[in-house]
């Protein structure tokens, strides 16, 4: 049976948690409080931020996230196997297409330059200690409580990058009441967004995206943000959260982390 896009993400967001925890030392985490000051630049219009200069393929993969660029977290280039591409998903809905590529970690529109990454957040200090705990659900929710974030960065010739933004924006808004889509041929369901706050780059925003699929509900964290001509989208996933175990924090550190390198 082929697994479904959400399950392969899971799967590979459990194998990266079982390594974590393997080697773990009880380090801590700077996956960041998640700063909810609102983002005026946010705000900023494609039609009226100035161009920038597109970066080149090469150019691009020396800015994008490597290990050791965000503290207390795993960085690596996306693995063939976990990715998805723009041509496999479908969506009933042509608004909504930027929000169903983005929450999958395909490109969003048409970048002159492509690369990805998956970000793997180690376990929190403490963490080992609850899950030797005699509190099973305390344990479990310790053990998996780690982020995985499939990063998707893009260099945009003209205004391709705030054109990205703006496709983002509108697709949450259009497509609020929830939509479906099909990813590498199995069917998906959006049934809720809700906007978050917070702040990246030169504009940035951010949603909690619920996805049903096959009887599974999955919270995910999107963020799409902007520096120059670069355009990058963070779709995040926890397993401790997943099936109502609870809310998790934004990828705050890895935004302003790619922010950094791009700026």
């Amino acid at each position: 049976m082929r697994s479904t896009a959400i399950r392969r993400t899971a799967i590979a967001a459990t194998a990266a948690s079982l390594a974590l925890l393997a080697t773990a030392c009880g380090g801590g985490s700077d996956s960041g409080s998640g700063d909810k000051g609102g983002d005026a630049k946010g705000k900023e219009s494609a039609s009226t931020a100035p161009a920038a200069k597109a970066l080149s393929a090469a150019e691009l993969e020396k800015a994008a996230l490597t290990q050791g660029d965000v503290k207390g977290h795993k960085i690596s280039k996306a693995a063939a196997k976990d990715v998805v591409s723009v041509d496999d998903i479908k969506v009933e809905k042509e608004v909504c297409t930027p929000l169903a590529d983005a929450l999958m970690g395909a490109q969003v529109g048409e970048p002159g330059a492509f690369a990805k990454r998956t970000v793997v957040s180690e376990p929190k200090k403490g963490s080992l200690d609850k899950q030797e705990s005699g509190d099973a659900e305390e344990a479990f929710k310790a053990a998996f409580d780690i982020t995985t974030t499939q990063l998707a960065l893009g260099s945009y010739d003209g205004k391709g990058a705030q054109e990205s933004v703006a496709s983002l924006r509108t697709a949450a808004t259009e497509c609020a009441g929830g939509f479906e889509f099909t990813a590498a041929g199995e069917k998906q369901k959006v049934t809720k967004i809700t906007e978050e706050q917070i702040k990246g780059g030169e504009e940035s925003a951010a949603w909690t995206v619920q996805v049903e699929q096959g009887g599974e509900k999955v919270e995910f964290k999107l963020v799409a943000m902007r520096q120059g001509a670069s355009f990058a989208s963070f779709s995040s996933m926890n397993l401790a959260a997943m099936g109502g175990g609870g809310d998790f924090e934004l990828p705050t550190a890895v935004v302003e982390a790619q922010a950094a390198k791009l700026a």
